[in-house]
């Protein structure tokens, strides 16, 4: 059987290989013509019990800051319980969030006051 021109897939090879099912298809926007939404990301600032500074990405910040507190969180938090969230900032999706973190966690203490106090309206 030779490939197809659309994605180099055989001939009778199914559209929904590798273990997908057709209503999660569906639900990803796969089938049905629907784009998926793009649901935000955010970036998170938390103090925490030693006067330290964590940083980490979310879609649900109040969440993951509940699971931080209860020491499900991050090994760091786990080591420091976080007492209050910061500072958080939006973006469109989880890799624009990722780099915002890594640039915001390359930055000394005082960059990162910055950028909490930047975050404030």
């Amino acid at each position: 059987m030779g490939a197809c021109a659309f994605g180099g897939r055989q001939r009778g090879a199914s559209l929904l290989h590798s273990g997908r099912s057709i209503s999660a298809a569906v639900q990803h926007g796969i089938i049905g013509g629907m784009a998926p939404s793009p649901r935000p990301w955010f970036l998170y600032l938390l103090e925490c019990r030693d006067g330290s500074y964590y940083a980490g990405i979310s879609t649900d910040v109040a969440a993951r800051f509940a699971a931080h507190q209860a020491g499900k969180g991050a090994r760091y938090t786990r080591a420091r319980p976080p007492l209050q969230i910061l500072a958080v900032r939006e973006y469109p999706d989880r890799a624009a969030a990722s780099r915002a973190e890594w640039q915001l966690k390359q930055q000394p203490r005082e960059r990162k006051l910055a950028w909490l106090q930047a975050a404030i309206p």
